[in-house]
């Protein structure tokens, strides 16, 4: 099964404001390559074209293999490189980073979110990569520019995208169906006709919920309803938080309203979590969920677990009649400090490459194939692979219902955005999903809550970026 590993929580929030501390003080003060420990001149004017050293090992923090796709890029990544990598199994470990830039012998090669790139490059944990990317002739016209906007801070790009995960809408065929509905009830495009969908949908047994009639994934996906009100979170420089825009408090209010018809938040979480999410036994293959926005590697898990589920899919909406998906993904980033970042930068330049992605999506689809099952394609950082992959490997006219999450997957990859890259991500974030949190367990009202969250991101914005200003 095709899964992505979970995500990280940032950085600077997992370690704590000591590690923090200790990294900042390591790190030194300037964006450019100078270095962990800027006296001894380690890092600066790095030579991304040095040959490997004899017998040496490329040290990879963050990524596993763990399918097909990770494997056929690895194995072809590494040959290409010539030298010995290890990785460290499972996602980033933001606590094991710090402490090992803190002590200045940090990995040679990362794989992080992409909104964690801004706070490592603000805070001088990792190398701009535009030497990286003339040395080992990295095409970036390649990837979308929703992706590299992601990894680019103060002008410099500080990551090479890889995945790319966008939502769709998922829903229950018969559900829809016994309650007169289509995807168009469910899927943004009219709130109304969204919670009325719920209402319609909803089951209860003794009480308790026994059907989910829609879940508007909060706090997660503020930024994908508030989108289709019209708001951003975050201004296009990344310097100016958005969070009490009405819009956003409207989005807010619409999709907390879902929760409330159904017995409120916490009700819906506790039968959510119970369901068998990654089995046979699912909420769309048991009945238990109307609809949800969720990212598009969920229909691999559907296709596997559930191939005969009633289930159906279309693009997200929002009021404003657009499609919306809120891109999120991984990047590479080298170290500040890394032994061999010549190596490193060749090893993550093979890995993001389209032909990398093709020979790996032609793996997978061949899988498939012998397994009976529907190849749905792979959304990755590089369009011209996205591109590709589809146009050979993806059928003509798979069958239903994976055709229409086909189609839904690519339309939503077609409309991304993301939030700028800022150096106070980790405050960011925890300042709108604290508020979201808050208005989902009754402690404040949309509009209160957001003002404050408003003040709280602001306050870390302007802090963080004064920071950097200083430097420049």
């Amino acid at each position: 099964m095709s899964v992505p590993r979970q995500r990280s929580p940032h950085p600077l929030r997992a370690a704590g404001p000591f590690a923090a501390a200790a990294l900042l003080a390591v790190l030194g003060t300037t964006g450019c390559a100078t270095g962990i420990g800027a006296e001894d001149g380690a890092g600066a004017d790095v030579d991304f074209g040095a040959s490997p050293s004899p017998g040496g090992t490329l040290q990879v923090m963050g990524f596993g293999t763990g399918d097909e796709i990770g494997e056929v890029r690895h194995e072809r990544a590494t040959e290409a490189v010539g030298t010995e990598v290890k990785l460290s199994e499972g996602a980033l470990d933001p606590q094991a980073f710090l402490s090992a830039a803190a002590a200045g012998n940090p990995p040679d090669l990362v794989y992080a979110e992409r909104d964690q790139i801004g706070t490592f490059a603000s805070r001088g944990a990792i190398l701009p990569l535009s030497a990286c990317v003339e040395e080992q002739g990295i095409d970036t016209d390649a990837f979308g520019d929703p992706a590299l906007d992601e990894v680019t801070f103060g002008d410099e790009l500080y990551g090479i995208p890889e995945f790319n995960m966008v939502q769709i809408t998922m829903a229950n065929a018969d559900l829809l169906a016994d309650a007169n509905l289509s995807l168009a009830d469910v899927d943004g495009s009219d709130p109304d006709a969204v919670l009325a969908a719920t209402e319609a949908m909803t089951r209860r047994d003794g009480g308790k919920l026994s059907v989910i009639g829609v879940d508007s994934k909060l706090p997660e996906f503020l930024p994908l309803w508030a989108k289709g009100h019209g708001a951003d979170l975050l201004s296009d420089d990344g310097r100016t938080a958005q969070l009490d825009d009405d819009a956003v408090v409207e989005a807010l209010e619409h999709a907390v309203a879902v929760y409330d018809a159904q017995g409120g938040f916490p009700a819906v979480k506790t039968y959510r979590d119970s369901a068998d999410f990654f089995g046979a036994g699912n909420q769309f293959a048991t009945g238990q969920l109307g609809a949800m926005a969720m990212e598009q590697w969920y229909v691999n898990v559907l296709n596997e677990t559930s191939p005969d589920a009633p289930v159906a899919f279309g693009p997200v909406k929002g009021p404003d009649g657009e499609t919306h998906a809120y891109a999120t993904g991984s990047a590479w980033a080298i170290p500040v400090g890394a032994g061999d970042p010549a190596t490193a930068c060749a090893y993550a330049a093979r890995m993001t490459e389209t032909e990398a992605w093709t020979e790996a999506a032609q793996v997978r689809a061949d899988a498939r194939a012998a397994d009976g099952l529907v190849f749905t394609g792979v959304l990755t950082g590089n369009e011209e692979a996205d591109t590709q992959i589809r146009d050979t490997l993806v059928a003509e006219d798979p069958p239903a219902p994976w055709d229409d999450a086909i189609d839904a997957m690519y339309e939503a990859n077609d409309h991304t955005f993301t939030l700028p890259a800022n150096p106070a991500g980790a405050e960011f974030e925890t300042a709108w999903q604290d508020a979201v949190n808050r208005v989902l367990n009754g402690q404040q009202e949309p509009a209160a809550a957001m003002a404050k969250a408003q003040e709280e991101a602001q306050s870390a914005l302007d802090e963080a970026w004064a920071t950097w200003d200083e430097k420049q």
